[in-house]
């Protein structure tokens, strides 16, 4: 008996412990249908979330083996909600998370081959003829982009885009015009550094194979069949530059008909850095004002006539108006995202007036999202879409919000001046709630922000819709019978507010925030953490803010590299003792330039490096001797040998130099005798992982290229020789 008292004692024990697990894992689910039956209107917003999950793990995983297993366990998971017991919110949930997280990397997979296209492989000099399909002016810069499909070339990718010097421009070219012309074409650009645009992404898309300059002779084979005129998109935009000169043209052509050719770039940085370049972009707050003025002039017109009034439903016939009105507007300025986005949201939003039902919402972007997602699902991933719903997000979100009705409803028996304030104050409010969400992705795509946005936006907005695009409007009315002179007066005064505004803006201190590149990871949690707080609605909202303040930690707390590398070896910026940053090559272009600062988070004018103390250079090589993290006491001392020439060098004497060097960059192929103390980065290795970044402290290496990566615009290195390839896909011909 004694000996079997323990063993009796023991089971119950055991199975009670068992039996409260249970118990609170059943009070846990109980308690988590509760919320979610509490948040039961909301939930659908999360769609769109679950589509676009599977598109970025489609553009994040890097290879076919990976795609697979993301499907796989998206439908597991959906299997897995089919388990839980019938009728439960949670199964319903895991059910379509997974069944839309499958769908979007399918979604995008198969997008991406049915536009496959042949890619030019290696750069090439040609001369050749081509089919204009579009035509680009772009004054600013003084060139004329061109779309070309090439005759009689198989060995040419179908499409290139190439770029001609608005002087050279043959007389009499348009679209459908073929033009002979001699070109230096390379294969669409990769990142030239980590973080750093991906221009070959988009062509992929696109379906341009390659891109170039055109030099002479450049001629006018033949003209088109049916009308050689321009497009009434470009007609209007040279138009309104010959009403207005200078920047005050530019931006009213781009308002008008989104045509951003004409911006230069002095004034396009002057918007970027204080927070207004969201006007020149085509979107809800243009296409709103559009709709909005059209609905409101119909109606008016229409309610002059008693018997219309009293027999017609006048505000179904001024909302269809407006509907036509804005649909029209968005195939004028091109159907870029934001505007179709904007498009579908002003229609919803007329047929929930038209129905008598609030349409303002969040399911209304929601909508506008998975629209957008399940035609063109591979603009998830760019500045435009993440820009353009995360600003209307947080708008409608905000002014969904309980707290901030209180603050800004009208109270009763209030003033003129008291309603005027909690006006602004409702502007500025919705200002820095948006530039709060669109900070992050600024940071992400850019590496910069603005940050006086807020305060620049409470007289920009009001400025841009009421007064600027009214008089525009009204200017181009009064121009069809020749009185639009005094009105364009008036437009340019206007325009010129806005620009002296975001120059003013733009060059206080402190206007721009600028960081170096930063993981993605911590991007997403970022962008988990906004969704989570502005798509619920009860408390646990705020639980969103925890990955949110983690992921602007990670990316605030990012080490500025010490070390960039461009893709092709040529371009090369380090770190100087004094926090600066010095370039290997004085006569570097702006875009270089530009690229360099931003990839590193500086904002400042560039030394070179044979001019900082540290730095030894000859006409051949330059030596620098630097430390880890800004010549900190205690870092150990690296020596950097970069060439900067292409003529050859006495072996002895390099080889020399090779090892007593930690690190040896070069734009050329460097012989197996040069071996450095730790790394040599010369032309096969760049070729092979492209634009690099060095991080010194923690021996820490970036590469543009992954070699896992089996994305069809990524470039790999498939021969002996060097020259590139790409990855086979269906329907692309064999190399020889």
């Amino acid at each position: 008996m004694t000996g079997d008292a323990p063993s009796m004692a023991f089971e119950p024990r055991q199975t009670s412990s068992w039996g409260v697990v249970a118990a609170r894992i059943t009070v846990l689910l109980n308690g988590q249908e509760r919320w979610l039956e509490s948040e039961r209107d909301n939930i659908p917003l999360w769609a769109p979330v679950g589509l676009g999950f599977g598109i970025i793990a489609w553009f994040s995983l890097p290879n076919s083996s990976a795609w697979v297993a993301w499907i796989c366990a998206c439908l597991g998971l959906a299997m897995l909600g089919l388990l839980l017991p019938v009728g439960t919110r949670s199964g319903r949930i895991m059910l379509a998370a997974g069944l839309l997280g499958a769908a979007g990397c399918g979604l995008v997979w198969a997008k991406s081959a049915m536009v496959a296209q042949p890619v030019l492989q290696r750069p090439v000099f040609t001369q050749f003829t081509g089919i204009v399909s579009d035509v680009e002016p772009l004054p600013a810069r003084e060139l004329v982009r061109v779309r070309l499909r090439p005759v009689k070339r198989p060995d040419l990718p179908p499409l290139l885009r190439v770029n001609i010097t608005q002087k050279d421009v043959p007389a009499g070219m348009v679209k459908g015009s073929a033009i002979s012309l001699r070109s230096r074409l390379m294969p669409p650009a990769a990142p030239a550094l980590p973080g750093a645009y991906d221009f070959s992404q988009r062509a992929w898309f696109d379906g341009i194979g390659g891109t170039g300059r055109a030099v002479q002779p450049i001629r006018l084979v033949a003209k088109p069949s049916g009308s050689s005129a321009p497009t009434f998109r470009q007609r209007l935009s040279m138009h309104i530059q010959q009403r207005l000169s200078g920047g005050a043209g530019a931006i009213a052509a781009t308002l008008a008909t989104g045509d951003r050719g004409a911006i230069s770039d002095e004034d396009d940085e002057a918007m970027r850095r204080s927070g207004l370049t969201h006007l020149l972009s085509i979107s809800g707050l243009h296409v709103s004002a559009l709709v909005g003025a059209v609905i409101f002039v119909v109606f008016h017109l229409l309610a002059l006539s008693p018997k219309l009034a009293l027999r017609w439903p006048l505000l179904l016939i001024a909302a269809g108006a407006g509907a036509s009105a804005g649909g029209g507007y968005t195939l004028l300025t091109g159907a870029e995202v934001p505007t179709i986005r904007s498009c579908v949201a002003a229609i919803l939003v007329l047929g929930g007036l038209a129905l008598g039902r609030e349409a303002i919402t969040l399911r209304l972007v929601a909508t506008g999202a998975l629209f957008v997602m399940l035609f063109w699902p591979e603009t998830l991933m760019g500045p435009s879409f993440q820009l353009s719903f995360a600003a209307v997000t947080a708008i409608i979100a905000l002014h969904e919000h309980r707290g901030f009705r209180k603050i800004v409803e009208r109270r009763e028996q209030e003033g003129r001046f008291a309603r005027f304030n909690r006006a602004l104050l409702a502007l500025f409010l919705t200002g820095v709630a948006v530039e709060t969400m669109l900070s992050p992705i600024a940071l992400y795509h850019f590496h910069k922000t603005g940050l006086f946005g807020a305060f620049a936006n409470i007289i920009a907005i009001p400025l841009t819709t009421f007064v600027i695009m009214p008089l525009e409007a009204l200017a181009l009315l009064f121009d069809t019978v020749g009185l639009g002179a005094p009105v364009w007066w008036l437009v340019g005064l206007a325009l010129n507010l806005l620009l002296g505004l975001a120059h003013f803006v733009s060059a206080q201190p402190g206007a721009v925030a600028m960081l170096p590149a930063f993981p993605g990871w911590a991007f997403g949690l970022v962008v988990a953490g906004c969704l989570w707080v502005s798509l619920w609605r009860n408390r646990a909202r705020y639980y969103g803010l925890a990955p949110v303040a983690i992921g602007l930690a990670v990316m605030a707390l990012s080490p500025a590299p010490d070390i960039l590398v461009t893709g092709d070896g040529h371009h090369l910026a380090v770190r100087t003792p004094n926090g600066g940053l010095a370039i290997l090559r004085s006569r570097a272009g702006d875009y270089v330039r530009d690229t360099l600062s931003e990839s590193a988070g500086f904002e400042g004018d560039l030394a070179t490096v044979e001019d900082i103390p540290n730095a030894q250079c000859s006409a051949d090589l330059c030596a620098i001797n630097m430390k880890a993290g800004n010549m900190k006491a205690g870092e150990r001392s690296w020596r950097i040998l970069a060439t900067r020439s292409n003529y050859l060098v006495p072996i002895d004497e390099f080889n020399a130099d090779c090892r007593q060097a930690d690190i040896v960059i070069s734009d050329r192929r460097l012989p197996r005798s040069c071996t450095p103390r730790w790394m040599k980065f010369d032309r096969p290795f760049l070729q092979r992982h492209g634009g690099i970044s060095i991080n010194l402290t923690q021996r820490h290496i970036d590469t543009v290229i992954d070699v896992r990566d089996e994305h069809p615009w990524v470039r790999h290195p498939l021969s002996r020789n060097g020259s590139f390839m790409r990855k086979p896909y269906s329907g692309a011909p064999k190399t020889r």
